[in-house]
């Protein structure tokens, strides 16, 4: 099994510890290479059978011999290109494992909101000033509800957190999904009208796929609850911007916490770095100290299931883009 292991934004380094742990699992005949980036692992891989990390088009071109990737990213619409869609190589990943420090940082937005923080922040020591202002405005979470459209590995963090904060929690997802304790039942993508106005907070946790693309446009807002907020950490594209601020200019969204972006980086004159109400950060979201490692033990995991013929964990239907 000839191994390459590609080093990038989510995956930046590896230990020593963690080739060798490839290395064992692969085998005795294994070999495992790294690449620092894009560039070099094209210099490597014309007898790679499996890649952990990012394999552009370009690079594929250069892995004839290429079975099996293992994506370093938990978004995989990376991978719609054509050539690899369509291909037989298999696609795994760290699906699933990624909820908790999404979850993590949509809460962070959606506390900056409803607590005022980006203002009073921004005021320093002025804030005394508009102290009774800012107090004012603030809202508690404790009763409210959200609604999450997407129940995969984010859909279910956000409503753990969710409930943890006393909130009620509603879930959509186009696939059959049992509920549990946060969410008691799962409803079908029918249900999406009556989750928009029932729900105090809406949180995006959807991959980006054809369905999915531009889908909060102006008639989604228009059935959102007047005073929501919304909440994005999974991808931009899924977001009308112009519908968007339609939705902020009249007052019908409340608010908006947005990781991600139709364009990225996000441009300097874009309207919204104006806006008080919505509160961006640049794509960080999906960030942890225990991110890479976990995706990496999972790999290992998957090396001996690769070579035992067994069911590999983390797959992704290329077609469906999740």
């Amino acid at each position: 099994m000839n191994i390459l292991v590609i080093l990038g934004l989510t995956m930046p380094s590896i230990s020593d510890t963690e080739v060798e742990n490839i290395r064992l699992a692969a085998g005795p005949n294994g070999v495992v290479t790294v690449a620092s980036n894009i560039g070099e692992a094209m210099e490597l891989a014309a007898d790679s059978e499996v890649i952990l990390g990012h394999v552009p088009l370009p690079l594929l071109q250069r892995a004839p011999k290429l079975e099996w990737v293992h994506s370093a990213s938990s978004g995989v619409d990376i991978y719609a290109y054509p050539e690899f869609r369509d291909s037989e190589i298999v696609l795994t990943g760290e699906k699933g494992l990624v909820g908790g420090h999404l979850a993590d940082h949509g809460f962070a937005l959606l506390l900056t909101m409803t607590r005022n923080l980006q203002r009073a922040i921004k005021l320093g020591p002025e804030g005394w000033a508009s102290r009774a202002e800012l107090r004012a405005e603030e809202i508690e979470l404790d009763g409210l509800t959200l609604g999450i459209l997407g129940f995969g590995g984010t859909g279910q963090a956000m409503a753990k957190r969710g409930r943890a904060f006393g909130m009620t929690c509603l879930a959509v997802d186009n696939n059959k999904v049992e509920g549990n304790d946060d969410v008691v039942e799962v409803w079908d993508l029918d249900s999406i009208p009556k989750l928009l106005s029932l729900s105090d907070i809406v949180a995006i946790c959807l991959p980006l796929t054809s369905e999915t693309q531009g889908f909060f446009n102006d008639e989604v807002f228009r059935k959102m609850r007047k005073g929501s907020f919304l909440i994005n950490v999974t991808r931009g594209e899924i977001v009308d911007d112009k519908a968007l601020q339609r939705a902020l200019d009249s007052g019908h969204i409340r608010g908006a916490g947005l990781d991600v972006h139709t364009v990225e980086p996000m441009p300097t004159d874009h309207p919204f770095w104006n806006y008080e109400n919505v509160v961006m950060t640049p794509h960080t979201a999906g960030a942890s100290q225990l991110r890479s490692g976990r995706n990496i033990d999972r790999f290992v995991q998957n090396i001996g299931r690769w070579r035992t013929n067994e069911e590999l964990l983390g797959v992704y239907d290329k077609q469906a883009g999740y």
